[in-house]
């Protein structure tokens, strides 16, 4: 109870007073306790409405993800149309229905967005466009499959820029920006024509390019069957049989499926792989992706040669090791490519021919780093001619041992010698003089 005034002050407070007044200091004390220690689950503070803020925000625009997944696979047009913001980069619309058009062509096991975690805000003209709506820069993973070919979807990076409006997220961009990527598939770059090969060997392959390739592309088809069984002789049935080629249009398109290290004008065709595991011997994403300047470069016989090559490395992709040694992956593949032709040693290996016949035959093994620049086409013919001469000494069987037994990883000259030994009964340097005397004996052969 409250102290009196000096002046009215009663008599000291009974015992069972002073009990009361100390009872209520303690409700007061307790009282304030629960309220500097209520729980988080009573009264949330801004970092755990965040996060929930965060998850909805997350889980709103994997729904929309979704929903655009199934609109692009199904070329489903009114729906597009309605997940686009109407304040969306100018031509995003038109671009998504294109996108949705030329996709319906291609037999899809697998199509759909995954968003990623990481958020990042969006640019200042397009949050000036945009206004006070929240929006932002996500990254997302297109996960694909064709149908027939890929046993595993691969995933490509896509970035996007979305926005909230009062009924929901919509899309805004799907263009990279600085230090962002996206991929973009041969749906993107126009209207599609896709050729279907039964391989006699079970399953199919295809060819996909645009209607202005429509000769290249029933070229290639009709060498499909034939190239299949080029590499099972060789390589033997332990892989796939059948093959996804892609062939582009323009430089760009090139570039996005094989990345800016190849240059399209210098060569005509690259096999791809997104994820390759050797232990469990599988890959994914395996193409094979014609240069837009393969049409005009290939004669007939070259097409049939440089298909087979890039099919021998889809067959071996799983069994081989990035960094072995480059003169037996491309020795290897080029003696499957060329296996059969007609051609004679200086048709087939014209550089190497001047080479031996002003310097004499070669006395060592060309290094990884000679078959980019000047020294290529050098080293590309150096590699066939020891795939050759492994083939005709010691037989094909051979050669593909050799080959499963460089493949595993980068190797030194010890583990060179005792590949070699193991294999072909002999060590580096007898190995490379009876290359050598090969070479010598198939130019004299050819010069009488």
């Amino acid at each position: 109870m409250p102290e009196s005034s000096p002046s009215t002050r009663a008599s000291a407070p009974r015992s069972w007073e002073r009990l009361a007044v100390v009872g209520l200091a303690v409700v007061v004390a307790l009282v304030a306790l629960l309220v500097l220690f209520t729980p988080d689950e009573a009264t949330p503070d801004s970092g755990q409405a965040d996060t929930e803020h965060a998850d909805t925000a997350h889980d709103e625009i994997q729904a929309l993800l979704d929903t655009w997944a199934v609109a692009v696979r199904t070329d489903d047009a009114d729906t597009l149309r309605t997940l686009v913001d109407e304040h969306a980069r100018p031509g995003l619309l038109d671009a998504e229905l294109r996108r949705a058009a030329a996709l319906s062509q291609v037999p899809l096991a697998d199509w759909g967005y995954e968003l990623s975690p990481e958020i990042a805000p969006v640019s200042a003209d397009v949050a000036a466009r945009l206004g006070r709506a929240e929006a932002q820069t996500r990254t997302v993973y297109l996960r694909y499959a064709i149908d027939g070919i890929d046993t595993q979807s691969t995933r490509k990076p896509v970035t996007v820029v979305v926005v909230r409006r009062d009924d929901g997220w919509y899309l805004v961009d799907d263009e990279p920006g600085p230090g962002r990527v996206t991929w973009r598939g041969p749906w993107d770059f126009g209207p599609l024509v896709v050729e279907s090969v039964a391989q006699r060997s079970g399953g199919r392959s295809l060819v996909i390019g645009h209607p202005e390739q429509q000769a290249l592309v029933d070229a290639i088809a009709g060498e499909m069957e034939s190239a299949v069984d080029a590499v099972d002789q060789v390589w033997g049935a332990d892989w796939s049989r059948r093959g996804l080629v892609l062939v582009t249009a323009s430089h760009d398109e090139f570039t996005q499926q094989v990345g800016d290290r190849h240059n399209g004008a210098a060569i005509a065709a690259v096999a791809v792989s997104d994820v390759v595991d050797p232990r469990a011997g599988s890959v994914t994403g395996q193409r094979i992706v014609f240069s837009p300047a393969a049409g005009d470069r290939l004669t007939a016989e070259g097409l049939r040669t440089v298909l087979r090559h890039e099919l021998t490395h889809i067959a071996a992709r799983a069994h081989t090791v990035d960094g072995s040694p480059l003169w037996m992956l491309e020795g290897y593949a080029d003696y499957v490519g060329y296996r059969g032709a007609d051609g004679e040693f200086g048709r087939t290996a014209p550089t190497l021919t001047d080479t031996v016949t002003r310097n004499g035959a070669p006395a060592a093994l060309p290094g990884d780093t000679e078959f980019a620049g000047e020294r290529s086409l050098l080293a590309y013919e150096t590699a066939w001619s020891l795939a050759a001469y492994i083939a005709d000494d010691y037989g094909p069987v051979r050669l593909t041992e050799l080959y499963r037994r460089l493949a595993r990883g980068p190797v030194d000259g010890a583990e060179l010698d005792a590949a070699l030994m193991e294999v072909l009964g002999a060590d580096t340097g007898a190995f490379v003089a009876a290359w050598g005397s090969w070479v010598d004996s198939r130019l004299a052969s050819h010069a009488r």
